[in-house]
């Protein structure tokens, strides 16, 4: 994984000296929080309802064990011993004091990590595929061109001001496990007639207020032109993007007003004048980063298949992990294994200091000492032997870290909701804690098959909400919360915004409201037919029928 060179090393470290004089200025009261609040947001500290809350950037979702045990650390000491795993690969610190949030960011820095751009009006955190240079269906490793993006964006004199946030997604393989059509730029890999490997660029999606699906504006852009490509996009946004309206602002507002050819056009007239220039990336450049994320030297393995229903037979919950927390590895005899941070009951997301030790631990042992976090706010080991997946499997249960259940209805994503968020109507943990225990039964989950649930506490969508199988927005009604229930969203390549089919429910009947769902899915389902598919085959007709009764 990528290494922080001198210059990485030394903004860091001055970025935290810098911040550390400015928390200290608004302790002494010489700064007021209004003058204070957008120096806190270049730094990634937010205001929330109890608390400050620190958002620390993991670029790409790729993590060392040492960044782990930090991250730990940082938990059990300045925190409340847990951290929150985000849908933008990163975590959160719910209950920082200000006073401390410098030696946080201290010692972040000492494992190079940090947590610039994190928020505000500029290019976040860029995101991709949780088993990138491991999937067996890859066409390209992303991390290095992510990474290569990530040090063009990271404090662009251009567009440190942009009109709204601007998110950024990639992915390599064939299957979109990043969400990179609901992106303000999604980027996948593709081939072209000679057979060189470039990307297709998605522009103008995203959930919020106004959720879009992105839409294709080069079909490939070749690696050398990446960077021009994109700084063309950020060139147009920024002449054009609203600013008297932050509802309006984001690209996608843009794109929609515009129209595609439109946006188009002026995006290559600036790409012809800026291609061949200084961001055309050399390929010595490209293949320098591109060792940082070589492959681990992989023993051979004696262990090259298995038997998924005869563990199952000797032990059924060691057979359900097997069979819905693994991914297929690109190198034989090794699996990535997902490591679900949704136990029955639980808060989705959250992991605490200790568990964060185990895994790191683990990671150490074998997975080459490396981990990933996904979009979906679960962890991942990328590099697991599949003779090890025994032992891995044990220590995660001694950490209840074990459930079998990704993928599953219970594989929930789920945003902070009111119970911290200064922005949420309505709560979504309560919520979540509550449906996964209608469907902990293990047997009922396998019955159900792969159904994703997201869950946000305002429109907001931070728990994408739009791109659930099921989606459940909770908004404000007479002083009371309401959960709407949408069905039929995506975010994989068949990408699509799910549709509220009716009034909204208290929250209460929420989990009995999303059984009929299942019900009614169950009862008309075709053989090895997904609830995506069916809902998509039979339309919204039965599901509001088994809602709120015959029309």
């Amino acid at each position: 994984m990528y290494r922080y060179d001198e210059f990485d090393a030394a903004f860091v470290a001055g970025r935290t000296e810098q911040f550390a004089d400015q928390v200290k200025r608004r302790l002494s009261g010489e700064m007021t929080e209004e003058q204070f609040r957008p120096l806190r947001l270049m730094n990634g500290l937010y205001l929330q309802l109890h608390a400050y809350m620190l958002r620390i950037a993991v670029p790409y979702g790729t993590l060392s064990s040492r960044q782990l045990r930090k991250l730990a650390h940082i938990a059990r000491t300045y925190d409340r011993g847990y951290g929150h795993f985000t849908t933008r690969q990163n975590i959160q610190f719910n209950w920082p004091r200000l006073s401390d949030v410098p030696a946080i960011l201290k010692e972040l820095a000492s494992v190079e990590m940090h947590s610039i751009q994190t928020s505000g009006n500029c290019i976040r955190n860029v995101t991709t595929d949780q088993f990138a240079g491991a999937a067996a269906d890859e066409i390209i490793d992303p991390r290095p061109v992510a990474e290569i993006i990530r040090q063009w964006s990271s404090l662009h004199p251009e567009f440190s001001y942009l009109p709204r946030k601007f998110k950024i997604a990639i992915t390599g393989a064939t299957h979109d496990r990043a969400a990179i059509r609901l992106h303000d730029i999604g980027l996948q890999a593709a081939t072209n007639a000679a057979g060189e490997i470039g990307w297709e660029v998605w522009v103008g999606g995203g959930l919020g207020r106004t959720p879009m699906v992105a839409k294709l504006i080069n079909s490939f852009v070749p690696n050398e032109h990446l960077l021009a490509y994109l700084e063309s996009i950020l060139r147009v946004y920024n002449r054009y993007g609203r600013r008297d309206n932050k509802f309006k602002a984001r690209i996608k507002i843009l794109v929609h007003e515009e129209g595609l050819e439109s946006i188009k056009g002026q995006v290559e007239a600036e790409f012809a004048q800026i291609r061949g220039g200084v961001l055309t990336l050399p390929q010595e450049e490209v293949e320098r980063i591109t060792t940082y994320f070589a492959p681990p030297d992989f023993r051979n393995q004696s262990v090259t298949k298995l038997d998924i229903a005869y563990e199952s037979i000797l032990d059924p919950a060691y057979g359900r992990w097997l069979d819905n927390n693994l991914n297929a590895h690109k190198q034989p005899g090794y699996a990535s294994v997902t490591v679900s941070l949704k136990p029955v009951g639980g808060a989705p997301g959250d992991a605490t200091a200790e568990q964060m030790e185990v895994v790191a631990d683990l990671a150490e042992r074998y997975s080459y000492d490396e981990l990933r976090v996904t979009h979906e706010q679960n962890l991942v080991l990328p590099h697991v032997a599949l003779a090890d997946l025994r032992t891995v499997y044990d220590a995660l249960v001694a950490a209840g870290l074990a459930e079998g259940n990704v993928g599953t209805i219970a594989d929930m994503i789920c945003c902070p909701g009111l119970d911290y968020c200064a922005l949420a109507n309505a709560r979504s943990i309560p919520l979540a804690q509550e449906i996964s225990k209608a469907f902990s039964a293990p047997d009922r989950q396998k019955e159900i098959g792969e159904l994703k649930i997201k869950i946000s506490g305002c429109i907001n969508a931070c728990g994408h909400h739009h791109a659930g199988h099921i989606g459940i927005l909770g908004v404000e009604k007479k002083g009371g919360e309401l959960y709407q229930i949408t069905l039929g969203g995506d975010a994989t390549e068949q990408a699509a915004v799910g549709k509220i089919i009716g009034p909204g429910f208290e929250a209460e009947a929420v989990p009995a409201a999303i059984e009929k769902l299942v019900d009614t899915y169950i009862a008309r389902r075709t053989e090895g037919e997904s609830f995506i598919d069916a809902y998509r085959r039979l339309g919204d007709a039965p599901f509001k029928e088994a809602l709120y009764g015959a029309a």
